[in-house]
């Protein structure tokens, strides 16, 4: 289906060269620099392992053990194309001399590299400004095929939504190297946040995406040319995360922003993350360590971010992934509602009714170390003080790196991401309801095993005045967690009525998920689905006993307490 639509309507423009301008955001260097940056990636391993014969050995004996063991269980066409040249090379490298080894070093980083970098085309940047807007109309207004150029702003300034201190950030990211570290609910994560970065006069941004997501030809396009690098997560070879993590290095030591999804993968549970993996963040660290020492004085900052959705487009496939405890067999989702024309049309048509159906929430802007930042890029310490982020990076009062303490520093950092994404959630309509009816479950089946309750499907009947009472007493409990800073309302939740909000939840529902959630019948509402009730439930369910009916304490416990294990 995307091939046809790619052939049928959408026509990719003839671009004149173009030379970037001093004046021009950072990003807009990188496909001069590519080249640069590579052989930089390997300079850097080879000067890391080269001097030592058995480090060598050690990391090409990994590398082909690995590669060789993935390919012949792909059986594709990467697999028939490169396998024989990885036997090749496990036949020969007994035989190599350490000098051979060395270039063998070198020729496979290399090509790893090129493998990952990224390409960043200020033309595609332009193109993609103006035609996304009419591809998402496209898909909204289906009767419209072309609408007017511009037409659709308005709406969509209201279908993603941008909260937080726009301002500050546009100042920060003009003294200082930009980091968003967002949550990850969904491939249309990259999306909507970079949609919501050129909207607000922000620059853009590198970031790494998964290999899978470059096999459909639209998306691929626009990805490989506005500056997303390659992961590809079936790589288990140390040399090749050695690459990534040398790649992001570079990048940020250079003063590209940049875009670390912290969670690692989309959240399959529908939950704010809580265990983040920090490598690429480390990175970042790391950058900022190795410029210092460098005497180069460009301020690091991270952004905290929560992109929050009132309907997730992958919610089906993402909560039984969690359910099955396929997470790591299928680590890679390569066929879910991401990949379907028809599933697209769908979401957004249910959007397109709903103010602010997408709010990305960017939280306090900090340095490395967790100290908040100024318009200016400079840390403040305790009383509003300015002070010398460098000063963690002394030791006998010389700047040093330190592999130990910025790990150290990166955990920390971790723990300081995770209380941001929960103070900046923005608790959606949809994950307000289905935490009501995914409670009144658990209230109804008490000490039941987890995938027991899932399975009483259409069992859990509802008086309709008995939800709408329960919700307009949990949106007070958010509007009072709002005020103490935990979380955040979405605007309309905290302003509809709670008859309204039940209405339009349903009909949302309804109106994309392919079965049904919830429905009202003969005055009550029935869950119908009660694994896309705790899909959309999870959102609140760190808060759960903050949450909690009086008296029900043991319901929310309970909650908390349970366990998914297959």
């Amino acid at each position: 289906m995307w091939r046809r639509l790619a052939r049928r309507r959408f026509q990719l423009p003839r671009f004149e060269p173009y030379v970037p301008r001093a004046t021009d955001p950072k990003t807009f260097w990188l496909d001069t620099e590519r080249d640069d940056l590579v052989e930089e990636v390997v300079r850097r391993i080879v000067a890391r392992h080269g001097g030592d014969p058995e480090a060598v050995e050690a990391v090409l004996s990994d590398a082909v053990y690995h590669e060789i063991q993935r390919l012949e269980a792909q059986h594709d066409e990467e697999s028939r194309a490169r396998l024989g040249d990885w036997r090749e090379l496990v036949r020969a490298l007994p035989t190599l001399s350490f000098d051979r080894r060395v270039q063998t070093l070198e020729d496979r980083t290399r090509r790893m590299a090129y493998d990952v970098a990224g390409n960043f085309d200020p033309r595609v940047y332009r193109f993609a400004a103006k035609v996304v807007p009419t591809v998402l109309a496209s898909v909204m207004h289906p009767g419209s095929l072309l609408p007017t150029e511009g037409s659709l702003d308005p709406e969509l300034r209201s279908l993603v939504v941008a909260q937080g201190d726009i301002e500050r950030l546009r100042r920060i990211s003009e003294v200082a190297t930009v980091v968003y570290v967002p949550t990850h609910a969904s491939n249309l994560d990259s999306l909507a946040l970079a949609w919501a970065l050129y909207r607000e006069g922000l620059p853009p941004v590198v970031y790494g995406a998964g290999k899978n997501l470059f096999t459909n030809p639209i998306i691929s396009f626009f990805m490989h040319n506005l500056g997303a690098y390659r992961i590809d997560r079936r790589i288990r070879a140390q040399l090749y995360k050695d690459v990534l993590k040398t790649y992001s290095a570079v990048l940020l030591e250079r003063g590209y922003h940049s875009l670390f999804f912290p969670g690692g993968t989309r959240s399959r549970s529908g939950e704010v993350e809580k265990k983040l993996k920090l490598g690429l963040a480390g990175t970042a660290v790391e950058a900022f360590a190795r410029n210092a020492v460098r005497g180069r004085t460009r301020p690091m900052v991270f952004v905290p971010t929560t992109i929050n959705y009132t309907l997730v487009l992958e919610a089906e496939t993402l909560i039984s992934d969690y359910l099955h405890q396929q997470g790591r067999s299928r680590y890679i989702i390569d066929d879910d509602e991401f990949s379907r024309i028809d599933r697209w049309v769908a979401f957004f048509h249910r959007l397109r009714e709903h103010e602010g159906a997408c709010i990305l929430r960017f939280a306090e802007p900090i340095d490395p170390f967790g100290n908040p930042v100024d318009a200016e890029g400079r840390s403040i310490g305790p009383g509003g003080r300015v002070l010398d982020p460098t000063r963690y990076l002394r030791f006998e009062g010389s700047l040093t790196l330190d592999h130990e303490r910025e790990h150290a520093y990166t955990e920390a950092l971790g723990a300081d991401f995770v209380r941001a994404f929960h103070e900046n959630t923005v608790v959606m309509p949809s994950q307000a309801v289905a935490h009501v009816l995914y409670r009144w479950l658990v209230r109804a089946t008490p000490g039941v095993e987890p995938f027991a309750r899932l399975r009483r499907k259409g069992e859990l009947a509802v008086p309709r005045s008995e939800v709408t009472a329960a919700l307009g007493r949990l949106r007070d409990r958010l509007l009072e967690l709002e005020a103490k800073g935990a979380l955040r309302v979405s605007p309309w939740l905290a302003s509809a009525s709670p008859d309204r909000v039940i209405d339009r939840v349903l009909a949302e529902w309804a109106g994309y998920h392919l079965t049904t959630i919830a429905a009202q019948r003969d005055g009550a509402i029935v869950a119908e689905d009660p694994r896309l009730l705790l899909y959309y439930g999870n959102r609140l369910r760190p808060w759960a006993l903050e949450l909690a009916e009086p008296g029900e304490e043991r319901v929310a416990r309970e909650l908390l307490a349970e366990v998914w294990e297959a």
